[in-house]
């Protein structure tokens, strides 16, 4: 049978008859450390006691300046500390709890208010712990959630397009591969892996009679079909969420061209989001390697060829660089999810 872990306590105290006194209440309950000067209190405060027992009136570090340091460092700022004073006026509280003291105990120490206050607290901060885990964990499911409502809705519309949902996993992972290589950061990357299904989310808005034509379809039909950048936009709507804002900004901007003559605004060079112009490479490279109801499917060969004669047209040429670096990762995609 496992024993229980003891709540640790860290006492900082210069007196050795107030150390004396603390860790005869204390010891029996709780596992303690002692540190004589606010120096070494503050080194052993980053092993996270549960609980730390702090004076206040102490040589060189004083109780105040060692808390000030206990907050200013991201490894030590949560942990609940009880000041401990013979300073009797109020003010001296005041400013002990101002400081992000849980608590103030006035010498003589009574022991019965010691263990009380020391139990209380140590409960409360137990319990917030709780709480934080259970707000992380549903955080975390809320997130997943929507993770799986966007790329149900990815695929909805790839499935609306008589496509097999394999292109939106495939693309999506050539524009995560592609923006690792420009350096994005593994959090940008990510979003964009998960935003990028959402390209052509618009083209539910779509007639199906146009969506679905195995011909070319007439001047009217095609811009019908443009509309569906503007659509996707309106269906994802404004957001500050990361995830949703950069799966606007794809919907939106993934058909407009380096030169400004794509739609729908035709926006041109760096007025197009980042985001738009690696998933505009990357969808491109899908659709020419895919069979579609008007065409064969490109060989890689060719595919890459097309990419790299619209470097400084269609694509931003620093993408279509990076594209290159990272065609044998695309190349394993594409085999892993055909379809």
């Amino acid at each position: 049978m496992s024993q229980i872990t003891k709540p640790s306590i860290l006492l900082i105290d210069d007196d050795a008859n107030n150390i004396a006194y603390l860790v005869a209440i204390l010891s029996k309950l709780y596992e303690l450390s002692i540190a004589k000067s606010g120096k070494t209190g503050l080194k052993l405060a980053t092993k996270h006691p549960d609980l730390i027992l702090l004076d206040v009136v102490m040589p060189e570090l004083s109780g105040y300046e060692t808390m000030k340091l206990l907050r200013a460092n991201p490894a030590t700022c949560n942990i609940p500390v009880i000041f401990l004073t013979s300073l009797k006026e109020s003010k001296e509280e005041l400013s002990g709890l101002a400081l992000g003291a849980v608590d103030y105990l006035n010498k003589p120490i009574n022991e019965s208010i010691l263990k009380a206050r020391v139990a209380t607290h140590l409960a409360l901060s137990n319990q917030k712990k709780h709480l934080e885990t259970l707000v992380s964990q549903r955080t975390e499911e809320l997130a997943d959630s929507r993770l799986d409502i966007i790329r149900m809705l990815g695929k909805a519309a790839e499935y609306k397009d008589n496509e097999t949902g394999f292109h939106v996993i495939r693309m999506s992972a050539y524009a995560a591969a592609i923006a690792k290589k420009l350096g994005m950061d593994e959090s940008w990357c990510s979003i964009l892996l998960n935003a990028a299904p959402m390209h052509d989310i618009g083209k539910i808005g779509i007639p199906d009679q146009i969506l679905q034509k195995p011909a070319k379809l007439s001047p009217v039909e095609w811009e019908t079909m443009k509309l569906h950048a503007t659509y996707g936009a309106e269906i994802i709507g404004d957001t500050e969420d990361p995830l949703l804002y950069m799966a606007k900004e794809v919907a939106l901007c993934h058909h407009e061209k380096w030169d400004g003559s794509g739609y729908p605004n035709h926006l041109q060079k760096y007025e197009i989001p980042l985001s738009a112009r690696i998933v505009a490479v990357a969808d491109v490279y899908d659709a020419l390697t895919s069979v579609r109801p008007y065409k064969k499917a490109w060989d890689v060969d060719k595919a890459i060829g097309f990419i790299n004669s619209q470097s400084g047209i269609h694509f931003d040429p620093e993408v279509v660089a990076a594209f290159n670096l990272c065609i044998n990762e695309i190349t394993l995609v594409q085999k892993k999810f055909q379809g």
